[in-house]
């Protein structure tokens, strides 16, 4: 059974260029660490402080394996210390879900 973790953010309103550039970034780590990225969100309309990232994993497991990658990933390392060094995020909670039975309309690594 495969697992998404749902990232919710709190951000800078006034640092969502450098909010995409943390994203962006997570766009090349995430994969090479054993993620499968769903894809990061940022505000367009209506709330400008809530972004959100979903990552997909085969299993809880999994993803705490990714997780201890992370710790050791030298383009993780930097780019926690840039969301620090900028204070872009706020807050930051961490959901995980699995899909509801015959919703998935399409492949997280569709998306």
């Amino acid at each position: 059974m495969s697992i998404t973790c749902f990232i919710e953010y709190e951000i800078n309103p006034f640092k969502h260029s450098e909010f995409a550039q943390y994203a962006q970034n997570w766009g090349k780590i995430i994969p090479q660490c054993g993620g499968n990225l769903i894809g990061y969100f940022l505000p367009h309309e209506g709330d400008n402080k809530r972004a959100y990232g979903l990552i997909a994993f085969n299993s809880l497991a999994d993803y705490e394996s990714y997780r201890q990658r992370l710790k050791s990933d030298k383009d993780a390392i930097a780019n926690f210390q840039f969301a620090q060094q900028t204070q872009i995020i706020l807050h930051e909670k961490r959901y995980f879900l699995k899909g509801a039975p015959d919703t998935k309309k399409f492949d997280s690594g569709d998306a």
